[in-house]
């Protein structure tokens, strides 16, 4: 497991309280949009884009870049953001989201956005199209990793552990599944729509290597990628403990910003409470 050093932990939390405000102002202005659980899934999705994955946004398409599948794929405006201040677009083409044309759908589309690398939408796919990435790596002799978010809601999708089967069945040791477990869906608590738990046993007894860790902590999201990358027989699932509209305290913990865009008063107070928390890290955001 590699070292990371404070200074490198401190500004990939600030580009999470970055992306957190972008995410947001795109929702907002598009009058449409899941504030919660791309919130929730920040420190993840920076640690991933501006760290952990093999990209070179200069190269979307190469061959032997790690892929990463939003497999919940309602959480794109704050893949959209990252992956536009990670240089894979201009950020100003942000505000393009919604309109006719735009390269940004309201959920990933490869064949669209650049640095995209699954469509997604129906929940439950992704772990089955990262195991089908994995094998289809070792048949060209590629050396590439695949990561895949879900969801803690679409762990009540049948086709997950379809997916989770084959993954374990071929011991893709290549692939990181990562659960934003924020415990809220769209009508509520998981707990209450489709209870999931017991979680962590329910992956060991499909054969993955289990890590659990505060998901809105940034160094255990560190650490977890990088332990994640030394087990070598069998697949590894991360179990991100997050909080749903995390960094905004109205909307923590609450269902009703699942798939709820902020009216304008609304937003101007999330806004400031962000925008207080990035001052903080000595950086000013227009």
């Amino acid at each position: 497991m590699a070292y990371h050093p404070d200074s490198l932990v401190r500004e990939l939390d600030k580009i999470a309280q970055i992306l957190r405000l972008d995410a947001l102002e795109m929702i907002h202005r598009r009058g449409a949009g899941h504030p919660g659980g791309s919130l929730s899934a920040s420190e993840i999705i920076t640690a991933l884009v501006f760290h952990h994955l093999r990209i070179d946004p200069k190269r979307p398409n190469w061959e032997e870049r790690d892929r990463f599948i939003l497999s919940k794929g309602h959480a794109c405006s704050l893949l959209y953001a990252a992956l536009a201040r990670r240089g894979f677009f201009p950020v100003e083409e942000l505000k393009t989201w919604g309109e006719i044309g735009s390269r940004f759908q309201g959920h990933p589309d490869r064949l669209k956005t650049p640095g995209i690398d699954m469509t997604t939408g129906m929940e439950g796919h992704g772990i089955a199209v990262g195991a089908g990435l994995c094998l289809a790596a070792r048949r060209k002799n590629l050396n590439f990793r695949v990561y895949v978010l879900v969801g803690d809601g679409e762990c009540q999708c049948g086709v997950l552990w379809e997916g989770a089967m084959i993954a374990s069945k071929y011991h893709l040791s290549e692939l990181t599944v990562i659960v934003d477990r924020n415990y809220v869906q769209l009508d509520g608590p998981t707990h209450e729509i489709l209870p999931i738990d017991p979680l962590v046993d329910k992956w060991k007894a499909f054969n993955f290597a289990t890590i659990e860790i505060d998901g809105n902590n940034m160094r255990q999201v560190l650490d977890a990628l990088d332990i994640a990358d030394k087990i070598r027989d069998k697949p590894t699932v991360i179990i991100a403990h997050t909080v749903k509209g995390k960094g905004v305290s109205f909307m923590e913990g609450e269902a009703k910003w699942h798939g709820k865009p902020p009216n304008k008063e609304e937003f101007a107070k999330a806004s400031e409470e962000l925008r207080r928390r990035i001052r903080s890290y000595g950086e000013e955001i227009d």
